[in-house]
């Protein structure tokens, strides 16, 4: 075991910086799925989307318009391929921290 902890003292680290240099953000895989963006305009209202949501995270609203509760999501990214105009789509940006529970609403 003492062996074992010396080897791994001097081998490179396994993490990544946050920041790679200032104001750079580290690489993300292609398909990762991030924070949701909704094209109100594109929105046709067919509420598919509602449909196909496992944990319940998308809302009917009025004019057959719908709402993301972002803390329910689970990022699966079925909305966004059962929307026949493409009006959701997942970023790369992973970064979602706010101060209020209701900021993580998208409408």
């Amino acid at each position: 075991m003492l062996r074992d902890a010396l080897r791994a003292l001097f081998k490179k680290p396994v993490t990544v910086q946050y920041l790679t240099k200032p104001g750079e953000m580290v690489p993300v895989p292609e398909r990762f799925r991030g924070k949701i963006i909704y094209n109100k305009n594109s929105c046709i209202g067919c509420l598919l989307c509602i449909r196909t949501c496992p944990s319940g995270a998308i809302t009917a609203t009025a004019e057959r318009k719908v709402k993301f509760d972002v803390t329910r999501c689970v990022f699966c990214g079925q909305c966004m391929e059962t929307c026949p105009k493409k009006a959701i789509t997942l970023s790369s940006n992973f970064e979602m921290v706010v101060y209020e529970k209701e900021e993580l609403t998208v409408q």
